[in-house]
């Protein structure tokens, strides 16, 4: 056999999320959602929930129906509160994830806290569920930080690894159908850092702090991305590189298997035709939608 020719993708697209106001009031930056469909598939909607104001975050998400998605909620700072209409109840801090498969239909809410002095940061990513899993049975993965694997790399990164295997290390959520990979990353300046992705993935990154080079090809008069700041990988390529140079960088790097199935989507609930859709809304509004089993 030959050998394996490594070659790193290219940067698509970078962009910075927008101020919305969702739940009942409370302040985030939407880095992707609803007007960006598809182009993460298998991925929906990115939110950044950073402040130091109890008021942008105190109202939070009261009970809400999802169907059809996952949300992945992975906490930095503060605490996040949450129930379900199963009877299910906890909170998730610092260093936590909440890995929550709706799958047929659950109704839940989470409650930002912050912590002591009033800061919160987190993010919230969705992720879509093929046809044949949509109507599978809601399940939670609650992962602990000290549950959460840390590697160091030769390169000098610093990786926890959420999901997916890094130097044969397996982080702790499993069974996701689109065999996705999260992982947190942190470089010091100076180092580069390379990583193998599945062919056929949609990845991307999201720069939490500092600034690096996403792109290999990039020369030293081009801008590095900074803080906030998501970068989408173009398709074709085995690895991503990042360097670091004035500074260190702290970054999400999140891929998927893309499922290039027709998505309809209204709030909460994301299903593949408009019938599916309005029949999760009466279901919702007749008191049926939450079936049995699961949790």
């Amino acid at each position: 056999m030959g050998n394996i020719i490594q070659t790193h993708r290219s940067i698509k697209k970078t962009w910075k999320g927008t101020p919305v106001i969702e739940g009942a009031g409370v302040h985030l930056h939407r880095v992707f959602g609803f007007n960006e469909m598809p182009l993460l598939d298998p991925f929906l909607l990115f939110d950044d929930f950073r402040s130091e104001n109890p008021a942008d975050y105190k109202a939070g998400f009261p009970w809400h129906p999802h169907r059809g998605m996952e949300t992945i909620t992975y906490v930095l700072d503060g605490d996040v509160e949450h129930g379900d209409s199963m009877g299910n109840k906890g909170a998730i801090s610092a260093g936590d994830v909440q890995w929550m498969t709706a799958g047929s239909g659950i109704i839940h809410q989470e409650m930002p806290q912050g912590n002591r002095r009033g800061e919160m940061l987190g993010f919230q990513l969705w992720a879509n569920l093929p046809a044949h899993s949509k109507m599978m049975d809601p399940r939670y993965q609650d992962i602990r930080q000290k549950d959460i694997p840390v590697i160091k790399t030769q390169e000098g990164a610093s990786i926890r690894i959420i999901c997916g295997t890094v130097n044969d290390v397996q982080g702790p959520v499993k069974n996701i159908v689109t065999d996705p990979e999260y992982l947190d990353i942190t470089l010091p300046a100076g180092k580069t850092f390379t990583h193998s992705i599945k062919k056929s993935h949609t990845v991307f990154a999201y720069v939490i702090d500092g600034e690096a080079c996403f792109d290999p090809q990039a020369t030293d008069a081009r801008p590095n991305c900074g803080d906030g700041t998501l970068v989408l990988y173009e398709s074709d390529g085995s690895d991503i590189s990042v360097t670091t140079r004035g500074g260190g960088v702290r970054f999400l790097l999140i891929s998927g298997k893309p499922l290039n199935e027709p998505i309809a989507w209204r709030g909460p609930i994301v299903m593949n035709t408009r019938e599916e859709i309005q029949k999760a809304f009466e279901e919702v509004q007749d008191g049926t939608f939450v079936r049995s089993g699961g949790l």
